[in-house]
């Protein structure tokens, strides 16, 4: 048996045979779902594709093409580079706490010349990689033990404590619940999130009197009863409620909905995009996008359980399992099923970051699928890192 660089080595693909053996359907499906956000960008406008319809779709077509380059690139190499590029956009959160720009009250970017990076965004990749890198090599027996899991769980707390400190409640919410998707992919026993839910329930109050801001406090208590405020926090969601519902089954008609063209709906461009598309097409339109997410996480279930090696199975369920985290918590936020905490609408709501994001998974989920059949060799079967 042959090895290459610790790896077990397996024939060579050309760029033709990777090509070929691309998810095109999976593009396509990429590609409709972010068209109906350059339509609702394009209404949110006014009918006008300045100024975020034209940014978002020269992002996304860029975006693609880098979506592509990555699914080609040889798996093991992420496989390799995962700590490398975990440490660096970790580098670069601590570098938005010393020299970050401050952006809608919060501060979340740094600048790198000729653009700006929201390091957060790239974290929910980059913890992905590590985690599948570090559980990749880890046996049945290493999973059960606890010193075992300590430092995945650093891996998780330390950027979720920097990203907090933005403030960031959304994007740290979200990394803590990647995080445990990822464990539960790798097998680890169920006492632990049993253990992990009991410490969660106890540092809760701790973390209400210490570690929320006035701000988030009062957005979970406008979650509970909007009413108590109309005018005040609990106006967006009053207002997203009102263009949900005045919607009906088919909407007001393209461009027509009176909430997001008067104004009364805030954010219209980014958190609360879905509640405009449900005012302009109704149930029906709200149902189609819903079906496309559906079908989207669906395949990427079946890349991520088609694969041969632990390693892609692993980035291919934390991708998938960070994507669907962004759908349902949008989704139920602007339906004031859960407090609202600055989500964005994967591919739909404006954003630079967040799309080049989920483009960048999207591309691991791809090179997941076009490796599938690539066996590596992990440290329980004798192979070495």
């Amino acid at each position: 048996m042959a090895y290459y660089d610790g790896f077990l080595s397996t024939p060579k693909m050309s760029l033709g045979k990777k090509l070929l053996h691309m998810h095109w359907l999976f593009v396509i499906l990429l590609t409709l779902t972010a068209s109906i956000g350059f339509a609702m960008l394009y209404s949110a406008a006014g009918g006008d594709l300045d100024p975020w319809a034209s940014r978002q779709m020269v992002r996304f077509a860029i975006g693609i093409l880098g979506m592509l380059v990555i699914a080609v690139t040889d798996i093991r190499l992420w496989l390799r580079y995962a700590y490398v590029f975990y440490f660096g956009v970790l580098a670069l959160l601590v570098a938005v706490e010393i020299a970050g720009f401050v952006g809608m009250g919060a501060q979340r970017w740094i600048s790198l010349g000729a653009f700006n990076v929201q390091p957060s965004e790239l974290m929910k990749i980059a913890l992905v990689l590590a985690l599948a890198r570090y559980f990749h090599g880890a046996s049945i027996d290493d999973v059960g033990r606890f010193l075992f899991l300590l430092p995945p769980v650093l891996m998780i707390a330390i950027p979720s404590a920097l990203i907090l400190r933005q403030p960031d409640l959304g994007t740290t919410l979200m990394l803590g619940l990647v995080g445990v998707a990822m464990f539960f992919a790798a097998g680890v026993r169920m006492w632990v999130f049993g253990l992990g839910a009991l410490l969660a329930m106890i540092a809760a109050p701790v973390a209400w009197f210490t570690l929320l801001r006035d701000y988030q406090k009062q957005r979970i208590l406008t979650f509970l009863n909007p009413e108590t405020d109309t005018l005040g926090s609990g106006y967006h969601i009053i207002q997203s409620k009102i263009a949900l519902g005045s919607g009906g089954m088919f909407g007001k008609g393209y461009m027509l909905g009176t909430q997001s063209h008067l104004n009364f709906l805030p954010e219209k461009q980014t958190d609360f995009i879905f509640t405009m598309l449900a005012e302009e097409f109704g149930l029906v339109g709200g149902l189609t996008l819903l079906f496309l997410y559906f079908l989207l996480l669906m395949y990427g279930l079946v890349i991520s359980v088609s694969s041969r090696n632990h390693f892609g199975r692993l980035v291919g369920l934390g991708v998938t399992a960070s994507f669907f985290l962004y759908v349902f918590i949008n989704i139920a936020m602007v339906m004031g099923l859960i407090p609202v905490v600055g989500v964005p609408l994967p591919l739909v709501s404006y954003g630079g970051t967040v799309m080049l994001t989920l483009l960048f998974g999207f591309g691991l989920l791809l090179g997941v699928h076009i490796h599938r059949e690539m066996t590596i060799g992990r440290r329980d079967s004798g192979d070495e890192f």
